[in-house]
Formats: structure tokens, sequence, C-alpha cells
């Protein structure tokens, strides 16, 4: 891009259609310019901000029309946390725009045959859906431009979301509308009773502060983990905290914390203390009870966590005699949902404290037809583990966002099992690794799930059957 064009405001372009990672899509000149928050049918002066020789983007400076598909956010932190980019497009539209997105991904990427992308399957909670949500204490909250205007000072610390490409920057959040329950009423308390007793929030750049972290984890049966995670080592202050918030919520099923030293707030490799309670929570599903710790992945929209497990269960397509492997497989929450309609289910995934809690489910829910192993993907799945096990008649795979190793792919080649049933929270790495598995492999049929109303994430499950030789 031409250095005359940084900064320079184009009037009057009218918002198309939506793109990937939700940016919004017009065109001057001939170039694709990316807008953010937008929505189709605004007409807008458009400020560039970066762009290459064939697309731009840039910031909406004025809207001088604004589209019919809009709707009020109802949020006061739209715009400023970039935790729901589409508040102010209605969700019928939204589901719109997740289905088209995995048409346009495996379009673009996968470039294998597919059949018509069926109907998106949306949620029935468009808010309080989610069961699991990170705030970041800081002592550099996000000022808006009108606090930066008026001269005045204020209060510096915060507890909320980071600002989008600001790490160091945090928006304090009064009311969040993504996770019910408790989840608001601790998080302003435990800041309110900081602030009160002058207690130190974490200073990002010179990797200091008493207070770093607060985790929520809330379940479908009513129980709630609180974690503060804790910068500084001070046994007292930590005690203070602890107390009170236990003394305030005592109905908390799980209080917990965590003394981490590290220059980054994963907790993986660190030691957790229990304060009170237990230290897991129980989700349930379809009569099946699962144990979440703070470690354990489970899918953060409970309700809707149980329409993906139907899907990829009805893809399976299970008779009760196949063997089953569950690659990625968490707290086992697939691998124990589909067990009772397998031969054997084999379950494998990298963390470790995911899989004791795995083991634990399937023993709980009287399960005696699970097996289940910790490691890296590419580093278990070997000529090795196969030869000690039963060959898989189903893959059910549900990789993170990177998708899966290639040596992974590789692997389930070499296997060719009559059918991989492959869920993704990223349709784009999902077509490319469907690309490389369009070498046995067709696509039967692709359901997109939607497990984050308000954002621009869709779920995405592709039933892929062995070709025949």
């Amino acid at each position: 891009m031409s250095r005359k064009m940084k900064n320079k405001v184009i009037k009057n372009l009218t918002i198309e259609r939506i793109a990937s990672e939700g940016k919004s899509v017009t065109h001057y000149e001939g170039k694709v310019v990316f807008v953010q928050n937008v929505a189709p049918g605004d007409v807008v002066d458009v400020r560039i901000r970066r762009g290459k020789s064939s697309f731009m983007e840039g910031e909406a400076i004025h809207i001088h029309e604004y589209s019919k598909d809009r709707v009020e956010p109802f949020c006061s932190h739209f715009g400023v946390c970039g935790g729901c980019k589409w508040q102010h497009i209605n969700y019928d539209l939204q589901m719109e725009y997740k289905r088209q997105q995995v048409v346009d991904q495996f379009q673009r990427i996968a470039k294998v045959p597919i059949p018509e992308v069926l109907p998106i399957i949306g949620s029935a909670e468009t808010q309080y859906y989610r069961n699991k949500l990170d705030f970041t204490f800081s002592n550099n909250r996000w000022l808006t431009r009108e606090e930066i205007d008026s001269g005045k000072e204020f209060e510096r610390n915060a507890l909320g979301f980071h600002i989008p490409k600001r790490f160091d920057k945090i928006v304090d959040v009064e009311h969040c509308y993504l996770q019910g329950g408790p989840s608001n009423d601790a998080r302003n308390a435990l800041r309110d009773f900081a602030l009160e007793k002058g207690l130190t929030f974490f200073d990002m750049i010179k990797q200091e502060g008493l207070l770093r972290n607060l985790i929520i984890r809330t379940s479908i049966t009513g129980e709630t983990m609180v974690i503060v995670q804790f910068g500084e080592d001070h046994p007292e202050q930590i005690e203070q905290v602890m107390t009170f918030l236990s003394e305030r919520f005592p109905d908390l099923t799980s209080l917990l914390y965590i003394i981490n030293l590290k220059k980054n707030e994963t907790f993986h490799d660190q030691d957790i203390h229990t304060f009170m309670g237990r230290d897991y929570i129980i989700e349930e599903m379809e009569g099946l009870k699962f144990r979440v710790g703070p470690k354990s992945f489970y899918q953060t929209n409970s309700k809707q966590a149980y329409e993906l497990y139907k899907v990829a269960r009805e893809f399976a397509d299970l008779n009760g005699d196949e063997v089953v492997y569950d690659l990625y497989t968490g707290t086992g929450t697939i691998a124990n949902f589909v067990a009772k309609k397998a031969k054997q289910v084999i379950g494998i995934e990298y963390v470790e404290a995911a899989i004791e809690d795995a083991k634990l489910n399937a023993k709980e829910n009287g399960l005696d037809n699970t097996l289940f192993y910790a490691g890296d993907m590419k580093d278990m799945l070997t000529d090795e583990f196969i030869a000690s096990h039963a060959a898989p008649d189903v893959i059910i795979t549900d990789p993170p966002r990177a998708g899966m190793h290639e040596d992974v792919i590789n692997m389930l080649l070499k296997l060719s099992a009559p059918k991989i049933v492959y869920v993704s929270c990223n349709p784009a790495t999902q077509s490319r690794d469907i690309a490389l598995l369009g070498e046995k492999y067709n696509v039967d049929i692709v359901q997109p799930v939607d497990m984050f109303p308000q954002t621009y994430h869709v779920e995405n499950v592709v039933l892929l059957t062995l070709k025949k030789s």
C-alpha cells in the first residue's frame, strides 16, 4: 500500500458482506477493503490503517446510513472489549453468515467435492451461555477517549478483558452478558474488595502485583468454581482474599487459588490449592455426569455442546460392535457420550489432568469399555500404539483451533478407518486437514453448529467416509 493511502479517509463506502474472522468487506478502486464493527448494508466513511497490494484494512469513522439488519447492542462494553463483535447484527443473520463462512472456507481451502452445507443449528440461548470466563487484573485500565479528553484523574486498576491487540490494556467490566450465575457478582465484589483494601493489581509490563487473574466456571447442574491467580506469594494477603470470597459466596462448590510467578497466565504446570469445597464441579449430559477440574477442557456452551455431540454421535452411527478412537478427548465427554453404543472407545488427550478426569468420569458413569491415554497426539498415535490396540472402525477427532498435526493426518490415512467424524472450532484448519484427508476420504455431510452467539466463531462437524477402492 502506498504511503499516501495510509490514514486516507474514503467516503460513502457500502459494506457488502461478512468475511472470515468477523470482518466486513467493501471495495475501493478494485481493491478489497476489510472493515471491523460494521454490518452489510451500512454506508460508511473508512479511514485506511494498513494494507497490501491486493487489499486494505480500515476503520469506520462515520456511518451515513445504517443497515436494516442492525440491532441495538445490549452491552455497554460493546465495541471496546471485543468479546461479542456481532451484537449489532440480528441473530438469524449471524447464523447465515456463519454457515456461509463454512462454505467459503471449504471452497477456498479444502477444494474437495462437498455436499450442500446443512442449515446451522442455532443456540437456544444467545446470552449467558458460557460456562467459563477468564478475567484479568491490571493496574493499567483502558481509558475511553472521553475520559482522556476530560483531563480528569480516574481509577486505573481494572478487572476485565483485554482490549483487542493490546496485551497491556484491560477494559474494566461492570456487567458481562456471556456468563450467568454468580459470575458478575463475584467479579465485581472481588474488584471492590481489592480496591478497598489497597491490594495491588498486576502490572503486565513490570510483571508484578498480587492479583493476576480470575477464572469462573459454572455448570448446568448449578455448581460454580472460582479460581484466583496470584502474581506474588504473600500468604496473609492471599488468605485475606480467599476468606473474603468464601464468606461472601458460601454456596461456591469449588474455591481454588494458584500462585503463578511465571511471565504468563497459563497454569497447566502450576500447583492448584483448594481453599474451600471440592477441586471440581459436575456437568451433566443425558444422565451422564462429567467431572470438570480447573485444568479440564469442556465445551464452553454446555447446552449447545449437547447438540454438537448428538450430531457427532449421529454421524458415527454406531450399532454396538465398533471400536471408536476419540482424538483430543479432553475430559472424555464425547468418548463417554458414545460409549454405550460402541464396543470400545479409546480416548487420547495432551493434558494429563484431563485424562485423569476422563477416567474418573467413565468410572462414575459405570462405563467399562473406555480406555484413556495422555500424550501429544502425534507422539501417541503411532504404529506401536495401533499394534497394541484394536484398529478403529470410527475415528472422532475434535482438535484445537490449530487443527491436526500432519503426522496425525498421515496416520489417519494409514489407518483407513471406514468413518471419520471431524469436529472443529475452526473451519479454516478443518478445511486444510480435509484437503489432505481427501486422498482417501469423501465428504458426506457438513453440519455447522453455533456455539458462540454474538461472535463470528462457528463449530462444524463433518462426516468423512472411506472411498471405495
